[in-house]
């Protein structure tokens, strides 16, 4: 766990929705790069487990993530995000920021800012089982980066 800086406090602007899908939920991220549109898709992510407002960034924690192409770096980097959920201390992030994003080594460092999820004080959204490959979409153009992702809820 790290400190967090004065820095850390800049929240980006929303820029996801959630799309209907039978039994799970599709996430529809973007942003002006790739690394964008991955922070925001991990943003989406744990915004739909509890409510937003109610996640303080007391603390950082350090991610790493690779894979062996694009999707399966996009599926690892969320899945392992999933998994600092999952497992002690059951991290939530209010924030993820990308800080290293290698697109020829396809590898992710990110930093997540939130605090240890509580019942008591955190909403109980929709528990997230699993993220999935299912009709997993990159698109990278100039100006414009958008993921889908269907997580299985």
């Amino acid at each position: 766990m790290g400190d967090i800086k004065e820095e850390d406090w800049n929240l980006p602007e929303c820029k996801y929705e959630y799309l209907d899908h039978t039994a799970d939920i599709q996430i529809h991220a973007w942003g002006s790069t790739l690394s964008e549109a991955f922070e925001q898709c991990a943003n989406a992510m744990f915004h739909y487990m509890t409510e937003v407002d109610y996640i303080e960034m007391k603390e950082s924690y350090d991610i790493e993530a690779e894979g062996h192409d694009m999707m399966t770096l996009l599926y690892n980097f969320l899945d392992e995000l999933l998994f600092i959920f999952s497992a002690e201390p059951n991290y939530i992030a209010r924030k993820v920021q990308i800080e290293e994003f290698d697109k020829t080594a396809f590898k992710i460092k990110a930093k997540g800012f939130g605090e240890e999820f509580q019942l008591g004080k955190h909403p109980q959204g929709t528990e997230v089982k699993a993220i999935t490959f299912s009709n997993m979409q990159i698109h990278e153009n100039e100006g414009k980066c958008e993921v889908f992702v269907i997580l299985d809820i």
